[in-house]
C-alpha cells in the first residue's frame, strides 16, 4: 500500500471502536486524526483547510484483481495512515506533444485507486455538502491529483471536496470473453465505472467523519468526467450514492458499445478486447494477468491496439441498457442537474491539419460528415469565404460533440421532472494563446473550482471564479445554484430554453444556438450523430 503508516506493524483486525458508526464520533481525534472505517488517517492543514491526500478506497487492482470489480481495502488497524501525498496516477499514455493538456511527467502505477479530501469542517455534526470530482481525459488519461482540481477554494465556501482516480484505458475498460465467463454477472469491461462507484460507496460510509453529509453528495466532472457523471446517472449500481449531478462538456446520449452483440457494421466490446489481448500475446486469464502493466499499455501501439476503444459497454449488469434508453424510460437516477459546455470546445482538441483550408475541401468534408444533410448543414453553418472556414468547422464540431449532448441532457431531465440548469461558458482566459484558444475545452474548470488567485489572473477572472464556484457550491448544498449576490439563474425548460452565460458578463439568456443544435438533435435521434 503506497501511503506511509506511522506504525510499522499492520493490524489485520480492526479494534472494536472502528466497527462502530463512524458518523457518531468526533471529526478529529488526538493529533488531528480522523477515524475512518479502515483506520486512522492523518492529514495536513493548508490555509485553514484540512487536506487528506492519497486515501485508498479499494484494494490495489493488481495480480488476480486485475480486470475484476474493485475489492474492499484491507484495514490498517491501530496504525495511522499519513495522507499527505497523492497516490500514483493510473496507468496511461502521455498527452501528445503540443497538446495544451500535456503536463510534466507524474508517477503512474496499476495500484492507483486513491482519493483525496478537502474539508473546512471541525466537527462531524456540521454535515457540509459533498462534491465528488471525476476527472476527464477520454477515460484514457488524467487523475484526481491535477493542480487545477485542488479543492481548497470550494472547501472554503463550505463544501467537502473529494477527487478520485479510476482505472483507465484497457486496464479500466477491457471486455473479453474469458473475463465475461468468469464473472458471476456474466459481464466484463466497465471496471473504471465500478471504481467510481466504489469511491462513492467509500464517501457514503466515511465522509461524515470529515464533516460531510452523506445525504447531500454531488458528483461533478468535465469531459470524460462528465461522461462518467452521465453514465452514473444511468447505472442501477449507483442508486442512492449521489443526490445531484454537474456535467461539464460531455454526455453519453447516442449509441453505446454492446458487450457481445455487435451492431451492424461494427464490433462488440468483447471482439475489440479479444483482438487487443491477441496483440498482447496472451491466451489465458493467467497470462492476461501475468503480463506487466507496462506491456498492457505498450500493446496500444500495435495495429490491434490502435483499434481498441476505451468506452463503457452495455453489459446487462453495470448498464442494463444505454444511457438514452435509461433516461427516456425513466430508469435513471432522477436528480437535479447543472450542465453546460464552452463556446470554443474544439480549439484545444483539433490538430493543425484537420480544418479544411479551401471551399472545395470544406464541401467535401461536409458531404463526408453529414451526407444527404449537407444542404441543411450549410444553412446553419454558412461559409461564404475561406476566412470563415475555421470558425464554422470549430463550432460545428463543438455543437456535435458537446452542445447537443448537454441540451439533450437538460431536456431529458426536465421531461423526467428534475430541475436542470444549463450554462454556456464564453470567457476567454488570459494567456499567450488566448486569441487562438478562446473559450477552449476545459477552460472553465479552474473557475468552477475557484482556483484563480491574486496576481495570477485579471480581476475579471477572479470575479468569475468567485461567481462560478459559488454557483457550484450552492447547487451542491440545495440543488439550486442561486444565492445572495449572484445573478439569477433560471431553471431550464424546453419552452423558453433558459440558460446562463458565464463570461465577461454573467447573465441569463434563452434558446442557446437553437438552429445548430436542432440540426444535431435530428441526427442524434436518427442514430447518425
Amino acid at each position: 500500500m503506497r501511503p506511509s503508516l506511522r506504525s510499522s506493524v499492520l493490524v489485520g483486525v480492526l479494534v472494536a471502536s472502528l466497527s462502530a458508526d463512524v458518523a457518531d464520533r468526533p471529526l478529529y481525534a488526538q493529533d488531528g486524526l480522523v477515524q475512518t472505517a479502515a483506520g486512522n488517517i492523518e492529514g495536513v492543514v493548508e490555509n485553514g483547510i484540512r487536506v487528506f491526500r492519497g486515501i485508498p478506497f479499494a484494494a490495489p487492482p493488481v495480480g488476480e484483481l486485475r480486470w475484476k470489480p474493485p475489492q474492499p481495502v484491507e484495514p490498517w488497524g491501530r496504525a495511522t495512515l499519513r495522507a499527505n501525498s497523492f497516490g500514483p496516477r493510473c496507468m496511461q499514455e502521455s498527452f501528445p506533444a503540443g497538446s495544451v493538456f500535456r503536463g510534466p511527467p507524474a508517477p503512474t502505477a496499476e495500484d492507483c485507486l486513491y482519493l483525496s479530501v478537502w474539508t473546512g469542517a471541525t466537527d462531524a455534526e456540521e454535515r457540509r455538502p459533498v462534491m465528488v470530482w471525476i476527472h476527464g481525459g477520454a477515460l484514457t488519461r488524467g487523475s484526481g491529483s491535477v493542480g487545477a482540481y485542488d479543492g481548497g477554494a470550494l472547501a472554503a465556501l463550505g463544501a467537502v471536496v473529494v477527487t478520485i482516480n479510476y482505472r483507465l484505458g484497457p486496464l479500466g475498460y477491457l471486455a473479453h470473453p474469458l473475463l465475461t465467463a468468469e464473472s458471476e454477472h456474466g459481464a466484463s469491461g466497465n471496471y473504471g465505472v465500478l471504481d467510481q462507484i466504489a469511491a462513492l460507496e467509500w464517501v457514503r460510509d466515511n465522509i461524515a467523519v470529515f464533516g460531510g453529509d452523506p445525504d447531500r453528495v454531488t458528483i461533478f466532472g468535465e469531459s470524460a468526467g462528465s461522461w462518467s457523471v452521465n453514465t452514473l446517472m444511468a447505472t442501477p449500481l449507483a442508486a442512492g450514492l449521489f443526490h445531484r449531478a454537474i456535467g461539464q462538456s460531455g454526455g453519453r446520449f447516442g449509441p453505446m458499445m454492446r458487450l457481445s452483440d455487435a451492431p451492424e457494421e461494427g464490433r462488440s466490446a468483447e471482439e475489440i478486447g479479444d483482438a487487443f489481448i491477441g496483440a498482447l500475446g496472451a491466451a489465458t486469464l493467467e497470462e492476461m494477468r501475468a503480463a506487466s502493466a507496462t506491456s498492457v499499455m505498450a500493446a496500444l501501439a500495435t495495429p490491434a491496439g490502435r483499434l481498441f476503444r476505451t468506452a463503457e459497454n452495455v453489459d446487462g449488469w453495470v448498464f442494463p441498457t444505454d444511457v438514452t434508453t435509461a433516461f427516456s424510460e425513466g430508469r435513471h437516477h432522477n436528480v437535479p442537474v447543472l450542465i453546460g459546455f464552452n463556446a470554443d470546445e474544439m480549439t484545444s482538441l483539433t490538430g493543425p491539419n484537420s480544418v479544411p483550408t479551401t471551399l472545395d475541401a470544406w464541401r467535401e468534408w461536409v458531404a463526408g460528415r453529414v451526407g444527404d444533410d449537407a444542404e441543411r448543414f450549410e444553412s446553419v453553418y454558412p461559409v461564404a469565404e475561406e476566412g470563415e472556414l475555421r470558425d464554422a468547422y470549430m463550432r460545428s464540431r463543438g455543437d456535435a460533440l458537446f452542445g447537443i449532448q448537454m441540451r439533450t441532457w437538460a431536456r431529458a431531465s426536465e421531461a423526467a421532472g428534475a430541475d436542470a440548469y444549463l450554462y454556456y461558458f464564453t470567457h476567454e482566459p488570459p494567456g499567450r494563446a488566448r486569441a487562438y484558444l478562446k473559450s477552449y475545452h476545459a477552460a472553465e474548470i479552474v473557475y468552477a473550482f475557484g482556483n484563480v488567485g491574486p496576481g495570477e489572473r485579471e480581476a475579471e477572472d477572479r470575479r468569475l471564479a468567485r461567481t462560478m464556484s459559488s454557483y457550484w457550491v450552492n447547487f451542491a448544498a440545495t440543488g439550486d445554484p442561486n444565492g445572495p449576490g449572484l445573478p439569477p439563474w433560471p431553471v431550464y425548460s424546453r419552452g423558453d430554453g433558459a440558460y446562463m452565460i458565464l463570461g465577461a458578463t454573467v447573465e441569463s439568456a434563452s434558446r442557446l444556438r437553437t438552429a445548430q443544435l436542432d440540426f444535431w438533435d435530428r441526427r442524434l435521434r436518427a442514430g447518425t450523430p
